[in-house]
């Protein structure tokens, strides 16, 4: 609660609504000797606490009689304050600029469309904490009124005064208080929200990009995930490998078209969905067919599609099956030949795209050796440097086969993948890049 100081000489009230002069404290008489009432308003111009520029108040009180006087200031660094006075709410709403650091409001001023007795003491203060949610208010009230001072602090308000125990060291030392506990609050907020969006992040990352269930495979896994540059939250990417009881090793990867937490979110309900099911024995056009069950039922709206690519991988690992719903097919690399794609002409439609749809599951010979490779078209949709060319199919199948070329595989060559197609983009690559690599060398 404030302490009680001897009160200063006031300042006499002004007209209504109008911007008040610009005081600065005179010698020890206490006379003013700053710039006469009625200050024009573009010298109000006011964006931070210091420098050249002025700190704002906004007084919000009626008072016909002018008893309410608001002392001369200085702000922190001896330059005078700028005080408004509004005599209404509405008359504080087009006197509410950007420029304003601070509010003085007093708790006796009705609410608009309230009675003075009414029953919500704080009703005035509620109003103006919904009508400049950004800025500092100091609450007046009645001489001994502490508790409902201290309830408008609870409300929202940074501090309260009291309304015959004004004066000037006292308002200024509060304007600053409250200025910076709002400021304070601000960064504490936004220090809250990015811990909240991290911790978001984090499971949509373990959503999206889950730990393969491999036990008992022979296969080795690698994995990449490159956000596109339009947001910090992961995209609609995802993928999944796990290992059924049969000894069969199931991969897929898919993409949500669009962009956003909505998208990611369905993106993590699919693979979820995709794992459940496949330990449940579905594959082929089974399984995307329920997927798409669940696709339609979970979307946002009927323009949301997914892509997605599944490979069943027999238990011998010389055969897979393969399923495409609207995704570019895999890229195989074996000993002795040239990386290639695996056959793509039985490709399906996207996800929820047509209903009643079919996915044919085609067998395609893997042999002894080798690295199959699934992606996201993040990967092959940027542009080479070339005009408006783009890397597209044909342009990743020569990259990966120079990179194959130089010894690379595993991580390192995902790695390689991912970061020369955005160099050849010229900067970020604009959508999500996924790309899942599984190797066999008996």
């Amino acid at each position: 609660m404030p302490v009680p100081v001897p009160r200063q000489r006031a300042i006499p009230a002004v007209e209504s609504g109008q911007a008040q002069a610009v005081f600065s404290p005179g010698g020890p008489s206490g006379d003013s000797t700053g710039g006469p009432a009625g200050t024009a308003p573009e010298a109000r111009t006011t964006t931070s606490l210091t420098g050249t520029t002025h700190l704002t108040l906004l007084v919000i009180e009626d008072d016909p009689a002018g008893s309410l006087g608001v002392p001369e200031m200085l702000d922190a660094a001896g330059k005078p304050v700028r005080i408004r006075t509004a005599r209404n709410l509405t008359e504080a709403e087009r006197l509410l600029t950007d420029d304003v650091h601070c509010i003085l409001l007093d708790l006796a001023l009705p609410a608009p469309g309230r009675a003075a007795d009414s029953e919500d003491e704080l009703a005035t203060l509620k109003h103006v904490l919904r009508l400049a949610p950004g800025h500092a208010v100091l609450a007046l009230t009645a001489s001994g009124d502490a508790e409902r001072g201290t309830e408008a602090v609870r409300v929202g308000a940074q501090d309260y005064l009291f309304r015959d125990e004004l004066d000037s060291r006292l308002l200024s030392r509060a304007i600053r208080y409250a200025v910076e506990r709002k400021r304070s609050d601000k960064a504490e907020r936004r220090l809250t929200e990015s811990k909240l969006r991290a911790q978001e992040n984090a499971r949509l990352e373990r959503g999206l990009l889950p730990t393969p269930l491999l036990e008992g495979s022979t296969l080795r896994f690698a994995a990449r995930y490159r956000p596109g540059r339009s947001r910090a939250l992961l995209g609609g990417d995802f993928y999944d490998t796990v290992r059924t009881a049969d000894g069969t090793v199931h991969a897929m990867i898919g993409d949500v078209c669009g962009h956003g937490p909505d998208e990611a979110a369905l993106g993590v309900e699919l693979r979820i969905a995709w794992r459940a099911l496949t330990f449940a024995g579905l594959c082929g056009d089974e399984l995307l067919s329920t997927l798409q069950q669940v696709l339609e039922h979970e979307r946002e709206n009927d323009e949301i599609f997914a892509t997605l690519c599944t490979v069943d991988i027999a238990p011998d690992g010389r055969r897979a099956g393969l399923c495409l719903a609207g995704h570019p097919s895999p890229l195989i690399a074996r000993p002795g030949r040239p990386a290639e794609l695996l056959p793509y002409e039985n490709n399906g439609p996207a996800l929820g795209l047509l209903p009643n749809a079919r996915w044919p599951r085609m067998q395609v010979e893997l042999g002894a050796a080798w690295s199959l490779m699934l992606y996201t078209d993040g990967l092959i949709e940027g542009h080479t440097g070339v005009g408006k060319e783009r890397l597209g199919l044909d342009g990743m199948v020569d990259m990966v086969r120079r990179q194959l070329a130089q010894g690379l595989q595993g991580e390192d060559l995902l790695r390689a993948a991912v970061n020369e197609a955005r160099e050849l983009n010229g900067g970020e690559l604009a959508d999500d890049v996924a790309v899942l690599l599984l190797d066999r060398n008996p």
